[in-house]
C-alpha cells in the first residue's frame, strides 16, 4: 500500500492508524507527526500575500478565473504511483480538493488509478466518521482510535462538572479570520459547549460564517478566541492590529476584562483529526484557569 496524503488532518489521521511507513507523498501543509516532513512534497499554493487581509484578496481575485487556489504535481504525483489518495471536499480555500486530484490523475495510463478517499467534515460526529473511513479504505480497524478520543473527552468532562456552574456558561467568540472577520463554525461550538462554554454566531455543524463588526459589539462575548486557519500564533500577533484599531474592540467585554487568547489555529483547532482532542483541552484551559485533566494529552 502506497498513500498519499493531501491535507494535514488526514496525514495525522492515517499516522494515528499505524499507517505512517505507507506514506510516500504529502501536501505542503502536511507537518506533523515528525518524520512527514522528509516526504516528498505534491502541492504547492497559489496564494499570496503577507497578512489575513492581503491573503484573502489574492484568494478572491484567483477564485475569480481559477477553480483552484493550489496546484497539483500531476508529474511527481503519477512518479509516486499511489495506492491511495487522501483529500477533501470541506474547503476549496483549505487544503487541495478532490475536484484538483481527479484533474491531476485524469490522464493517467498504464497503472492501476488510485483510490481517492474525499474527506468532508462538517461536524466533530463527522470528523469520527471521515476517522472510520479512513480507516476502512486502508484496511485497518479505526474503532480504537475513535473510541480513545471519544473517550478522552468523557473524562474531560467529567473533570468539568464539578467546576462549571451550569447556569452560567461564559460566551466565547472563536475567530477563525482576522480580516474580514470570520467565526468558527463546524466542530469548534461543539468543542465550546464541551469545554463548558457557549459559542457565539456559529452554528454546529455548519460551515464558518463571515460575521460584522455590529454582530461581535452585539454578541459582546465573555471570551475571545483568535486561531485562524493556517496561522500558527506569530501569525495572530503580526495580524492583531487589524482587532485592536478598530474601535469596536476596546469596548467588548472580553478585552475590558483581559479574556482574549491567541491559540495556534494551523496545527490544532482548524485540523479535524486526532489533535481534536488536544484543541479541546486547551479550551478548557482557557475556561477554567489553566487546569486540565491528563487524559485529555494526546500523544
Amino acid at each position: 500500500m502506497r498513500i498519499v496524503s493531501l491535507l494535514p488532518s488526514a496525514t495525522e489521521i492515517v499516522c494515528a492508524l499505524g499507517l505512517q511507513p505507507a506514506l510516500v507523498g504529502r501536501s505542503h501543509e502536511c507537518d506533523f507527526p515528525a518524520g512527514v516532513e522528509q516526504l516528498p512534497v505534491c502541492t504547492s499554493p497559489k496564494v499570496g500575500g503577507r497578512d489575513t487581509r492581503e491573503i484573502h484578496g489574492s484568494v478572491s481575485a484567483i477564485l475569480q478565473h481559477d477553480l483552484s487556489v493550489y496546484s497539483v504535481d500531476d508529474a511527481l504525483l503519477r512518479e509516486l504511483a499511489p495506492t491511495h489518495i487522501v483529500t477533501q471536499i470541506q474547503c476549496e480555500v483549505c487544503a487541495v480538493s478532490l475536484r484538483d486530484v481527479e484533474a491531476a490523475i485524469a490522464g493517467w495510463s498504464g497503472i492501476a488509478p488510485p483510490r481517492i478517499v474525499a474527506l468532508n467534515p462538517q461536524s466533530l460526529d463527522d470528523v469520527f466518521d471521515d476517522i472510520r473511513r479512513v480507516g476502512e479504505a486502508l484496511g485497518v480497524d479505526a474503532a480504537p482510535l475513535v473510541a480513545s478520543m471519544r473517550s478522552s473527552m468523557r473524562v474531560g468532562q467529567t473533570f468539568l462538572s464539578g467546576r462549571t456552574d451550569k447556569n452560567v456558561c461564559p460566551t466565547l467568540l472563536f475567530i477563525e479570520w482576522i480580516e474580514p472577520l470570520m467565526s468558527g463554525g463546524n466542530w469548534m461550538p461543539t468543542l465550546i459547549d464541551l469545554a463548558g462554554g457557549t459559542s457565539v454566531l456559529a452554528e454546529a455543524g455548519q460551515h464558518s460564517p463571515w460575521i460584522s463588526w455590529q454582530q461581535v459589539a452585539a454578541a459582546d462575548p465573555d471570551i475571545i478566541v483568535i486561531g485562524p486557519c493556517g496561522f500558527r500564533v506569530a501569525d495572530s500577533e503580526r495580524d492583531l492590529h487589524y482587532l485592536t484599531s478598530n474601535p469596536a474592540w476596546v469596548s467588548l467585554r472580553a478585552v475590558r476584562n483581559g479574556d482574549f487568547h491567541i491559540v495556534d489555529g494551523n496545527q490544532y483547532f482548524n485540523r479535524p483529526g486526532p489533535r481534536l482532542v488536544e484543541s479541546l483541552a486547551i479550551l478548557a484551559e482557557i475556561f477554567h484557569g489553566g487546569e486540565r485533566p491528563g487524559a485529555w494529552e494526546w500523544a
